[in-house]
């Protein structure tokens, strides 16, 4: 057989879609015995993967003797017990389905621990909440100016953003603020820069709105800030705190350089300040805003510190910007949920925040060092370590010259979820393989393990 065409979708392995579609061929003898396969290139061009996804399969065919290599001469179907074929081709009575293999640790960074969360407090304050008149209504179009207030306070005693509650806009996420932006912005600029690499979501928000994209280097030591000339948009949004996804902090060096290059061209910064909250060498560092109200828009978020699902996020708006955002979306409704908002500004009064912060600043911690220790345990020199410092993941570079995908899909064959760090690049992409692990969500215990299933399966 010359090739094998069929259909490959993003819900489960690559390799695997690829392994249950020949093995349903050959059980239905649609590949008849001794029929040679196309080899491992042939096939990978015609589905569009990579050879690792196709070798994959096929070792996996031939360990449960579906098919045979024959040296050079490529692989063969295997003959089949005569029960397999009937089993295959008898009627099914209900849809069956190969069993994905089980997943027993997911470093997934989008989560939050659950066992510290205050759960008993958040309910408590949320049931008050509920007896509220202004609960059963729709609520400010920009947010309730109880949680503004409260938002107000709390940046600048930890951020050092001074601010009034008028210029606080609450949205249901950042990547929903970013487009409302937009269509303020690109009345400024038809261009962005954005970091390379940087939050996907982010991009694809000023894509929404067919902006001119420029792309800032930015490396394991900090962005490249003398490219910054060279770039024409007046707009630039950047991640200082914790750069997404390296991890790499802005020196107040460079802060003072970008302010100086807004003010210079009459451009704006977007400081997207996420995960500022969890830094563990040393105090977080001052917000871009504290420098320069006049020519910083200031995102932050409850979603990452606090509940994903709270759908809480807000952004700072200099005082150029506050009326033409209100007057263009005045006659809107508010994205976020008036019930989380209205127990958020209690919680916030009642010094539960701030309490909530900073134990997990210590819980979070002390997982980052077990993830970092157990990886240079188990690895040795076999991969490097970015971004140990803040935030609730890390990426580690892996030294054993394999693809991304590879790295995936091995990982996942013995039980254990680890993502791609692809989709973050446009231009500047590593030479080596980096893989993003998330441990928010995770036990010490479970950490330990992973890691060792990992080196199981890359090693």
């Amino acid at each position: 057989m010359k090739n094998i065409i069929f259909a490959l979708n993003d819900h489960s392995p690559k390799y695997r879609q690829v392994y249950d579609r020949v093995k349903l061929l050959i059980e239905q003898k649609d590949l008849p015995e001794n029929e040679q396969l196309p080899s491992i290139r042939q096939l990978a061009e015609t589905l569009h993967v990579s050879r690792n996804t196709t070798l994959m399969a096929y070792e996996q065919l031939v360990a449960e003797g579906y098919i045979r290599g024959e040296g050079r001469k490529g692989y063969f179907v295997n003959e089949l017990e005569p029960i397999l074929v009937q089993d295959a081709l008898a009627p099914p009575d209900k849809e069956r389905k190969e069993p994905a293999p089980s997943v027993k640790i997911d470093f997934k960074a989008g989560a939050v621990d659950q066992t510290h969360f205050p759960l008993k407090t958040w309910r408590r304050l949320s049931n008050q909440v509920l007896t509220l008149q202004e609960s059963f209504q729709y609520g400010e179009p920009f947010g309730e100016v109880c949680l503004r207030e409260q938002i107000a306070v709390y940046l600048f005693q930890s951020r050092g953003v001074k601010t009034e509650p008028h210029a606080i806009v609450i949205g249901s996420s950042t990547q929903q603020l970013l487009i409302h932006l937009g269509h303020i912005l690109n009345d400024d600029s038809d261009g962005v820069i954005i970091e390379d690499p940087g939050y996907d979501g982010a991009k694809e928000a000023f894509r929404f709105h067919q902006f001119a994209i420029e792309t800032l280097p930015v490396y394991e030591t900090g962005a490249d800030f003398s490219q910054l000339e060279k770039l024409k948009s007046k707009l630039i949004y950047i991640t200082p705190s914790h750069q997404s996804p390296l991890g790499v902090s802005m020196s107040i060096q460079q802060r003072q350089m970008l302010i100086q290059w807004a003010n210079s061209i009459d451009g704006f910064i977007i400081e997207d300040d996420y995960d500022s909250e969890f830094r563990y060498t040393q105090q977080p560092f001052p917000a871009l805003a504290s420098i320069d109200s006049a020519r910083v828009i200031y995102l932050g978020n409850f979603s990452k510190s606090f509940l994903p699902g709270i759908r809480l996020s807000y952004m700072v708006l200099p005082q150029s910007v506050v009326d033409r955002y209100k007057n263009r979306f005045l006659q809107f409704e508010s994205t976020a949920s008036l019930q989380n908002q209205l127990t958020m500004a209690r919680f916030m009064e009642a010094g539960e925040w701030n309490r909530h912060i900073k134990r997990m600043r210590l819980v979070y911690k002390r997982k980052m060092q077990c993830l970092v220790s157990e990886l240079r345990k188990q690895f040795k020199e076999s991969l490097s370590i970015i971004g140990e410092q803040s935030g609730l993941y890390v990426l580690v570079k892996v030294h054993l010259n394999r693809s991304e995908e590879w790295l995936i899909e091995r990982a996942e064959m013995d039980g254990v979820h680890v993502y791609p760090t692809s989709i973050y690049f446009i231009k500047n992409h590593p030479a080596e393989a980096v893989i993003k692990l998330g441990f928010s969500n995770l036990s010490c215990e479970e950490i330990q393990e992973g890691v060792k299933l990992l080196k199981k399966a890359w090693t």
